[in-house]
């Protein structure tokens, strides 16, 4: 992305994001991305370099600040989220900041609230938007070890958001169940229809179903690679079928261990982490995705944008993203032979695929396109600041007054 000139009137925004493929990270650049070229300020705080922002271009318009704490030997992993704190306040206290978006409740709105504190003590007020993801709040935050502080960390951010109306009333019931929750947005995540479109060229070969994650257990890649099994098996007319597993994690050496057992190694290929996938969507027969929970989907969204129908589970948001039977197949998380047979059936009706990648590439272009969900955010911004800027130093529970 070219360097572009900023608004004197627009916004200073600080972006708080893991460094990661996920779908909290990659939303959190695209967006800093997509407020940059609109002339805002945009400073990015993470403690490696996002794998969206590795191309010196993507960073021309923003700046990212890397904040890596020193190591030392009485800590067993070096305090990055304390060195973005120290690295925000440098930031807000030298050039000013209005708003800090943190994505993910851990570390990152505990780190933004804590640097906005530290602000204020200096006289200036910084807001503090906390954007939801997923398993900030179904497997992190729900812990016993954390659920008081996300609960804090929630009650104490000017604005909350959520990636799907699923995972906001997952918060509301998992952390406000006895008593009032402040208000959560609801804005899905978007697409960059610039980078994911149904233009890609096709690779040659057989039948083609794709993944893309990290490959933790919540992903159930191993389940996946059963479903796979059954779905190709010999006379299936799908038996020259491929599965691409893209990135990498935990699982992976159980998923592979599995498409041992099963025969299917010859035909299961783990491609590791990638930065560029939209080639590798191209004309796949579909996407699948057996999580146990997801709270988007951001890699099936990606997908649906190439034009390839996604089989995943009725889990989470997942069908707030996919229309059943119509850009895609959702089943019951518990029900492999249904996911084997929807994924079989598209690897041999190339009809239904075309009709339904069509549908998916629609959806994800009309429904989730960046224009009007980034109007969104700017929108959020601006009201968390001025709720900010009026209410002074009544911080506590001030995301009512929005």
């Amino acid at each position: 992305m070219p360097s572009v000139r900023r608004d004197p009137d627009g916004l200073r925004v600080g972006i708080l994001c893991h460094p990661t493929h996920g779908g909290s990270g990659s939303l959190a650049c695209e967006l800093a991305l997509n407020l940059a070229a609109r002339g805002h300020e945009v400073h990015v705080f993470s403690h490696a370099v996002p794998p969206r922002l590795r191309a010196t271009s993507a960073r021309a318009a923003l700046d990212l600040h890397v904040c890596e704490a020193p190591p030392y030997p009485l800590f067993e992993a070096p305090p990055h989220d304390l060195a973005m704190v120290s690295r925000i306040l440098g930031v807000a206290l030298d050039s000013g900041l209005d708003v800090l978006h943190a994505h993910y409740a851990l570390p990152h709105a505990a780190s933004a609230i804590l640097a906005a504190e530290a602000v204020r003590q200096n006289g200036r007020e910084l807001a503090v938007v906390t954007t939801l993801h997923g398993t900030d709040i179904t497997v992190v935050g729900c812990d016993p070890a954390f659920a008081q502080v996300v609960r804090f960390l929630i009650n104490r951010s000017d604005a909350v958001t959520c990636v799907s109306e699923a995972l906001a009333q997952e918060t509301r019931d998992t952390f406000f169940e006895e008593g009032p929750a402040p208000p959560i947005e609801v804005i899905p995540n978007f697409v960059n229809a610039h980078e994911f479109h149904a233009r890609h060229v096709r690779a040659p070969g057989p039948p083609r179903i794709v993944h893309a994650s990290n490959l933790r257990a919540v992903k159930r890649v191993p389940w996946l690679i059963e479903a796979f099994a059954q779905a190709t098996e010999p006379d299936s007319g799908a038996s020259a079928a491929e599965l691409w597993v893209i990135g990498d994690g935990p699982q992976r050496k159980q998923a592979e261990a599995r498409a041992e057992e099963l025969g299917v190694a010859g035909r299961v290929r783990f491609l590791g982490q990638l930065d560029a996938v939209a080639p590798l969507f191209a004309g796949a027969a579909a996407f699948a995705l057996a999580s146990e929970t997801e709270s988007f989907g951001l890699s099936a969204l990606e997908a649906m944008a190439c034009g390839v129908p996604t089989v995943a589970c009725r889990v989470g948001g997942l069908p707030e993203l996919v229309t059943h039977e119509e850009t895609g197949y959702l089943v019951d998380s518990n029900d492999q032979a249904s996911f084997a047979s929807r994924l079989r059936m598209l690897c041999v009706d190339h009809e239904r695929v075309r009709t339904m990648g069509l549908a998916a590439a629609r959806r994800a272009t009309h429904h989730f396109a960046s224009t009007p969900l980034v109007d969104r955010y700017e929108e959020l911004y601006k009201r968390a600041r001025g709720a900010t800027l009026l209410i002074g130093g009544e911080r506590w529970r001030k995301s009512e007054s929005i």
